[in-house]
């Protein structure tokens, strides 16, 4: 196992320590090369204008940002394939897998946002392309991933947010409701094509979808594949936030901050009560509540909530 994400957490740890305005280097994934990790071991701490620093991870259609000063704790995923509408291929996927297991093993992330570098396209789903050359069993084996993919983002023990600017289709559009939260630009286009080209939505669609805007309404997407613009979007409860197109990463960042100055801890109790009781019988539910509560009140971080209450400031969290 590559020893980067503990050396990621020192680091971090060190510039926090010493409260200046560093930028913390972050480990884009596992199966890094001898050479990238000599190179982050090189790489000192190191004092910068800049508010945030790009990584690339070993796919070159994915980038990890993450923000610092006072929004350190924001991670920022970045789809970056330009010349194929952000569809998602093999390597993208792969991408995408890493840059997600590596924010899960990061103690200090808080919030992570996803959103394209793309202009008014979010992803247009799956690389139709790339799909033609696949036998069936390397198909098969591609929505696996894709779906086990989706589920592993949806199982991230900290908030997600999709910010959607322009087209989310397809696999674009399941990727989006993986995410806790779902922020759109006016212009944005939600749908799920998929039965028009004699499939179904395979990567969670028609599990979320229903879970989001209710059986009927789902079913009736699905079926026809319309397309739903972000407005029509937020009034069926598929999207929490509709914005001015070119605002949505203006307003994510904004709900990111509103998140990231809260308890880490209870941030994660409440995602992990929230979900997993949807899952259970109500006396069960409220069992799993009780168990998330009890998780909290001897932390150092409650400590210094209710101390900051008392003093009227702001708290200062550690996930402690």
């Amino acid at each position: 196992m590559s020893p980067l994400p503990y050396m990621a957490r020192s680091l971090t740890n060190h510039c926090r320590r010493n409260s200046k305005p560093y930028l913390s280097l972050y480990s884009t994934l596992g199966n890094l090369s001898k050479q990238a990790e000599s190179e982050f071991n090189s790489h000192p701490c190191r004092k910068n204008s800049f508010r945030s620093l790009i990584l690339q991870s070993i796919s070159q259609s994915v980038k990890i940002e993450r923000l610092s000063d006072s929004d350190f704790g924001i991670i920022e995923v970045k789809l970056d394939r330009p010349e194929a509408k952000n569809a998602i291929g093999k390597n993208m996927l792969s991408g995408l897998r890493h840059s997600l297991e590596a924010i899960n093993v990061d103690s200090s992330a808080n919030v992570v946002m996803i959103s394209s570098s793309v202009p008014r396209v979010f992803c247009a789903g799956a690389d139709l392309k790339e799909r033609r050359t696949m036998s069936q069993s390397d198909t098969r084996d591609f929505v696996n991933s894709l779906r086990s993919t989706f589920t592993f983002l949806e199982g991230l023990s900290i908030p997600t947010i999709a910010v959607i600017e322009g087209a989310a289709l397809g696999g674009g559009l399941e990727m989006a409701l993986s995410c806790d939260l779902r922020i759109c630009g006016e212009a944005a286009v939600l749908g799920l094509p998929e039965t028009g080209l004699a499939i179904i939505p395979g990567a969670g669609g028609t599990q979320r979808l229903p879970r989001l805007v209710g059986k009927s309404v789902a079913k009736e997407l699905i079926f026809t594949g319309r397309k739903i613009d972000a407005r029509n979007a937020a009034s069926m409860g598929l999207i929490n936030y509709c914005v001015p197109s070119g605002e949505a990463h203006l307003k994510a960042l904004e709900v990111a901050r509103d998140i990231n100055e809260k308890g880490p801890l209870a941030i994660r109790m409440a995602k992990r009560s929230v979900d997993g009781g949807l899952e259970l019988d109500f006396p069960s539910a409220l069992e799993l509540e009780e168990d998330c509560y009890e998780q909290l009140p001897n932390t150092k971080d409650r400590l210094e909530g209710l101390a900051a209450f008392v003093e009227k400031r702001k708290p200062r969290y550690k996930g402690e």
